[in-house]
């Protein structure tokens, strides 16, 4: 079982809170998740983006989730994803300060999925995991060509249509599951395995 730290770190709008899933042996990169809609009830505690902590530390990445600005202790107000993305450039620096200048992974769960969209051409990352990103209901910009996209073929919340319509001038691939909801109800050890098969052996 991996080791979990919990930290608060000064964030744009006051303390950020979150929590540090630290592997068994020295790190090899550095993951950050960010949760889906605060206005909808989303928080790092849900169970799409515990589920990519727990997996991303098992693969001996130093995973940090946290709650964006107005959701549990962590400071602010929700700024409809501009303000998100800068929380995201703080806990990436804090990371970096704590565990060096490893590889860094980008990850987010729907809402969480359009910030770390902006935030990864804002760090010129090309490490890039977005699960059911919110696309059609925020501007969604272009990602890295090898970005892993995993979207669920009954989600109710963005339609696979739509993320397709999306992802095709990009020539952008869709890991699709099969009778998936948005929250991958039922699905979350697939969802394991794919983020688990894509990163086994992956160049960082």
């Amino acid at each position: 079982m991996h080791e979990l730290h919990k930290f608060s770190i000064s964030g744009p709008a006051g303390a950020l809170e979150g929590v540090a899933h630290l592997p068994d042996a020295a790190p090899r990169a550095i993951a950050v998740i960010a949760h889906p809609l605060p206005t909808m009830g989303g928080t790092m505690e849900n169970k799409v983006v515990t589920t990519l902590a727990k997996t991303f530390a098992e693969l001996g990445f130093v995973t940090l989730r946290f709650n964006f600005r107005g959701v549990g202790a962590s400071e602010g107000a929700f700024d409809g994803g501009d303000g998100e993305v800068e929380d995201v450039l703080a806990v990436v620096h804090h990371a970096r300060h704590q565990y060096g200048s490893l590889p860094l992974i980008l990850s987010g769960f729907s809402f969480g999925g359009y910030v770390q969209a902006h935030a990864a051409q804002r760090l010129h990352t090309h490490h890039l995991v977005m699960v059911a990103p919110a696309v059609g209901r925020y501007s969604m910009p272009h990602v890295p060509h090898n970005t892993l996209l995993i979207h669920g073929e009954q989600d109710e919340v963005v339609p696979l249509a739509d993320v397709l319509q999306w992802a095709r001038p990009q020539h952008l691939p869709v890991v699709v599951l099969p009778g998936a909801e948005h929250f991958f109800h039922g699905c979350l050890n697939q969802l394991q395995k794919i983020v688990r098969h894509y990163f086994t052996g992956h160049a960082l």
